[in-house]
């Protein structure tokens, strides 16, 4: 089951997945980097922020130029998508590993 409205989807400031939706569905932005200016999600630790473009593209159905269809981000591949999750847990869990990982040391290669 994927993520309900009241849903957290930016955990560093507290946005629910109804509050980017409604603003979604109300401004229509161009751009998902408008619903961070807007909202601020996404401006944290970054977990979300594939999540917010995926929502983006599924509510505000802006075309994409095709230079961006054929560019695959590898990031992105793993990007927290809410139909990856079973629920509202699961995706926390997920963004606390993300952010255990990003304070890991680099490692000597």
């Amino acid at each position: 089951m994927p993520l309900k409205p009241d849903d957290t989807v930016c955990y560093c400031f507290h946005v629910s997945m109804r509050k980017i939706e409604s603003f979604c569905r109300i401004e229509k932005p161009r751009y998902p980097s408008q619903i961070s200016e807007c909202l601020s999600a996404g401006t944290g630790c970054g977990w979300c922020v594939p999540l917010l473009k995926k929502i983006h593209q599924d509510m505000c159905d802006t075309a994409q130029p095709w230079w961006r269809k054929e560019a695959e981000h590898p990031a992105e591949s793993a990007a927290p998508d809410s139909a990856h999750f079973d629920d509202a847990e699961s995706y926390a869990a997920a963004r606390d590993q993300y952010i255990a990982k990003k304070k890991e040391p680099p490692s000597d290669e």
